[in-house]
């Protein structure tokens, strides 16, 4: 199965916005207005992106890739993914895998020297991120969080 993959656009919210409801952050989103324009400002921040896998029309799975400047490895930037989601629907079809190869490939495009991303210890998808090649062995994956 082919998959079609794009960088999401303000026009995508809605659709982005049901599946940040998939995630399990615990946290509530913002309202749709609210929720619009946080969008908006994702998209336009420099080196910023929400890469997104359709089925049709509709946007099925997402990740959040930011490329950062950086002052080692010659200077090469280095890149983050954050927010991945599936829809439930479509979960073991390919969608999340062409998602994330994507935004891989778009960040070896940016000449990032590495890829970063942290995944919650509760939601068991570890597994898929290191059929992708990811290594959780190499660094630790800290958070500090705003109390």
């Amino acid at each position: 199965m082919s998959v079609a993959c794009r960088r999401l656009t303000t026009g995508d919210y809605k659709l982005a916005r049901s599946l940040y409801g998939e995630l399990t952050t615990g946290y509530s989103l913002p309202d749709l207005h609210d929720g619009r324009a946080a969008f908006g400002r994702i998209l336009t921040h420099p080196g910023t992106m929400i890469l997104g896998a359709t089925d049709g029309d509709r946007v099925v799975s997402m990740a959040t890739l930011h490329i950062l400047p950086n002052m080692t490895y010659d200077a090469r930037p280095y890149a983050l993914i954050e927010n991945v989601a599936t829809a439930q629907s479509h979960e073991g079809r390919g969608f999340g895998r062409a998602v994330m190869q994507f935004a891989a490939e778009t960040a070896w495009d940016a000449n990032v020297y590495k890829i970063m991303l942290l995944t919650g210890r509760a939601n068991g998808v570890k597994g898929f991120y290191e059929r992708l090649g990811y290594v959780a062995d190499e660094k630790y994956g800290l958070v500090l969080r705003r109390p």
